[in-house]
């Protein structure tokens, strides 16, 4: 059950080893800016092929809170962006605290 809740930034390290990527690290931007809104349920619907997969492990690795995915980010367009830091990896615990007391910024 573990890979469904924090599946890693593998995939999105492999789609960076591509002879073709494009980044499209922009979407972060804008799925940052609804996080606490209404619209925080965002559809990507997109024809086949056309890179939903792709997406989808980009939105992991910024997001999972199981890895740190500074180094994948480092040079791209979100990475130029006010709140890039505030979001990324935006559930990290440390895992080595004991205490009870709640450290995390859940959404």
């Amino acid at each position: 059950m573990g890979i469904y809740l924090n599946p890693g930034n593998e995939g999105f390290q492999s789609a960076l080893r591509s002879q073709i990527y494009v980044d499209k690290t922009q979407m972060l931007e804008y799925t940052n800016s609804v996080l606490d809104t209404e619209q925080r349920y965002i559809c990507v619907s997109r024809p086949r092929h056309f890179g939903k997969s792709d997406t989808a492990e980009m939105l992991t690795a910024y997001y999972d809170r199981s890895c740190d995915s500074s180094e994948l980010f480092k040079g791209k367009k979100i990475a130029e962006k006010e709140g890039y830091e505030q979001h990324r990896n935006l559930l990290l615990c440390p895992r080595s605290i004991k205490s009870t007391e709640k450290i995390c910024h859940y959404y």
